[in-house]
């Protein structure tokens, strides 16, 4: 679907035609046009768009307060009481430009930069008593801004100190286990290492048992000192286009958490989350506060075939494996870009990331570098067997809606998976398991014509923008490809179009969601617009860059919108994330839900009968079933560790806690195991291609092993079977 947006363009340079053709401007007219340009196509396109009052102003002033210091390192109860004039003002300074509140906040933060640089290299030129009792507050937003400058040096005496105590306690580590470490003759590919390299190695370690407690604190407090230069360095090149960023994505994320102003580094930087990581470990990765977060792992990539990487998953170090010699990355509040840069690398090559769990444990996770395998994001098949249960279910595995608009005949998911269909059709399967976790969304051609091969033609989702009637997008081939009994898998990571898939057969009564918690929640459209292209002439301020604007909402054709609430399952099973909030839920400012009205619908292909039956019959086993009954202890498990934020700044209660932390992650580390009475099997007409290529038939194994211990499908086989009775 393409939106046409000339009144966009059309309206915005009218407003500043006058401006445009200045032959100099200054850098708050240029703040005036980028300003009144981003507003014009906000209040132009935008599916929702806020009223510019008070409250408005509120909402903006409290974001981009808690975004100017989120730790609590930069600013005074007193400083924030100065800018708290503005709290209302804010509409005005929009409507009627003016920046006295910016220029005032910019100063402020400028301030305590230096006050905190002072602060840091003082505090570290002093050893650390680490055998006090002392705790820190490791969530900022739970910290209050400090009521004065002695308060703002003791938060940051805190963070310093268990900064180095952390390093402190990871050389320690070391130290005990190169008592037992033998240096090896080979590296992990089987390779002699030279005698120079072993020579290296064998130094580094007798280095490390000789050094005391105090001189591994030294070496602590040196590396920390080293992380604050290059972040302190890296914070003072910043540039006022960067604060003037800051400030109108305040401005725009209080519309909804998507709709953002983009400097074109920045812009450069969304599409290097987007797609860009797949050169390195094939996985998509997000900013975070001050972490880079793991926010999907790219099936067949190098990520995706380790197996350890997890989504969720917070980065902390970056580390060049083999035999590379460089010191293990801090990369705490690098820009993306300069993390994506540090963890890409040749195929072949291997980079060891350390990162922080939900449960607060830390793990290095070695992953060689590869290219990303496609194939193994395209649709694939097998047949599910379960002893003394059911057998011969067909099960289709979409990891992402994917399409190559770019050729003739390019790769379809529709067209794949319709074809897969048939394979298993022709196996003369009992019922089909469509398995939609994880997968993000994509294209939304695809997701209507593959919901068209389980029913009659009819409406599959309505797309809305603001002031239109629903657009009704439908299936208009009324055969039926497949009418058997059909259930579809989903998890919070199930997303945009496989929302829309599992709410369109959902409505219809065709199949029976399966899945934990709600699906991911995020039921809007956006688009990017250049705002170069809305200013004629004025080279030199250019590129000014891009705003990416919600301009539609999609809705079920029940009437009921995706957005927010997701698809909530027939049949909820338990998982890591059912105590933790995800997906749209966790945004601020999130567009709210909302309906309008049903479409006509309706199927007569086939209609799951007694679902309250099914829920309770599934319900039963999955309360007797030890491996959900470990799953749910440890979803407990790790919501109350993500809630405990207040850390010990006593080294052996920070051993003892972080060794407790370790532990109880092993013991949940194995709770999905071989499940014996279930079979999966490769279909014959597959089996041609995947023996003739070993890396292929290499990772189908592991695809199969992996399926073998997943008690989800499991159970969605037992509630085929009751489906059947």
């Amino acid at each position: 679907m393409k939106f046409k947006s000339p009144l966009f363009f059309a309206i915005v340079v009218i407003g500043l035609f006058a401006a445009s053709y200045m032959p100099h401007i200054s850098v708050e007219e240029k703040d005036n046009l980028l300003l009144q340009t981003l507003l014009g196509g906000i209040n132009q396109l935008h599916f929702s768009p806020n009223e510019v009052d008070d409250a408005y102003s509120k909402q903006v002033f409290d974001l981009y307060i808690s975004r100017l210091d989120n730790g609590r390192r930069w600013l005074t109860q007193d400083e924030v009481a100065s800018l708290k004039a503005y709290e209302m003002k804010i509409d005005d300074a929009i409507l009627d430009p003016n920046y006295e509140f910016f220029e005032k906040s910019i100063a402020l933060k400028k301030a305590g930069l230096a006050r905190a640089q002072g602060f840091y290299k003082d505090i570290l030129k002093t050893p650390f008593d680490f055998t006090t009792t002392e705790n820190i507050e490791l969530d900022g937003d739970k910290k209050e801004f400090a009521k004065d400058e002695a308060q703002l040096k003791e938060y940051w005496h805190k963070t310093l100190k268990y900064d180095v105590m952390t390093r402190l306690a990871d050389k320690l580590d070391k130290q005990e286990k190169a008592k037992d470490f033998e240096v090896k003759t080979e590296t992990k590919d089987g390779k002699p290492k030279t005698e120079e390299k072993l020579k290296e190695e064998k130094e580094d370690r007798e280095k490390l048992l000789a050094m005391t407690t105090e001189q591994l604190e030294v070496e602590a407090r040196e590396k920390t000192l080293e992380r604050y230069e290059d972040w302190f360095e890296r914070l003072n090149q910043e540039r006022r286009s960067d604060y003037m960023s800051n400030y109108l994505n305040a401005i725009t994320n209080v519309f909804d958490p998507h709709t953002s102003y983009y400097l074109p580094k920045d812009k450069e930087n969304f599409d290097i989350s987007m797609s860009g990581t797949l050169e390195g470990i094939g996985a998509r990765l997000q900013t975070s506060d001050e972490y880079t977060k793991v926010v999907s792992i790219v099936p067949g990539g190098p990520a995706w075939k380790n197996k350890e990487l997890e989504v969720e998953d917070l980065i902390i170090k970056v580390t060049q494996g083999g035999d590379s010699t460089e010191e293990p990355l801090d990369v705490t509040g690098l820009r993306i870009d300069d993390v994506v840069a540090k963890i890409r690398g040749k195929k072949g090559t291997e980079v060891i990331l350390t990162v922080k769990r939900l449960d607060g444990s830390i793990k290095d996770i070695t992953i060689e570098r590869d290219v990303v395998i496609m194939d193994e994001g395209y649709a694939k098949s097998a047949t599910l067997n379960y002893s003394d249960v059911i057998d011969n279910i067909g099960y289709i595995k979409l990891p992402r809606f994917y399409a190559d608009f770019n050729r003739r005949g390019g790769k379809s998911c529709a067209v794949d998976v319709a074809k897969e269909v048939e394979k298993l059709k022709a196996k003369n399967v009992k019922g089909i398991i469509l398995d939609l976790r994880n997968n993000g969304g994509g294209s939304l051609r695809d997701v209507v014509t593959m919901s068209g091969l389980f029913i009659e033609e009819g409406p599959i989702v309505q797309v809305k923008a603001r002031n239109r009637k629903p657009e009704v997008l439908t299936d208009d081939d009324p055969s039926v490809q497949y009418d058997g009994p059909l259930i579809v898998m989903v998890n919070e990571f199930s997303a945009s179009a496989s929302e829309i898939l599992a709410a369109a057969l959902q409505d219809y009564g065709r199949a029976v969601i399966v899945g934990s918690n709600n699906t991911f929640g995020k039921g809007t459209v956006q688009r990017f617009f250049d705002l170069d292209s809305a200013i004629k002439g004025n080279e030199e301020l250019k590129p000014l860059g891009e705003v990416k604007l919600t301009i539609q909402k999609f809705y079920r054709i029940n009437g009921g919108s995706t957005q927010l609430k997701g698809v909530t399952p027939d049949i909820i099973l338990p998982d890591n994330f059912t105590y933790i909030p995800t997906g749209e839920q966790d945004n601020e400012y999130a567009m709210e839900w909302t309906e309008i009205p049903a479409v006509d619908y309706e199927q007569n292909v086939r209609k799951v009968k007694n679902m309250s039956k099914l829920q309770a019959m599934s319900s039963k086993r999955v309360a007797n079933n030890d491996v959900f009954i470990k799953v749910n202890e440890n979803a407990k498990r790790l919501k109350e560790q993500r809630d405990d934020t207040n850390a010990s700044l006593n080294i052996e209660e920070y051993q003892k806690e972080t060794k407790l932390l370790e532990e109880e992650a092993e013991l949940y580390k194995e709770i999905f195991k071989p499940i014996e009475a279930l079979e999966i099997k490769n279909l014959a007409v597959d089996l041609v291609e995947i023996n003739m290529d070993e890396a292929k038939k290499a990772r189908n194994d592991d695809w199969l092993k992996a399926m073998k211990k997943d008690a989800y499908i499991q159970e969605a086989l037992n509630i085929m079977k009751d489906m059947q009775k």
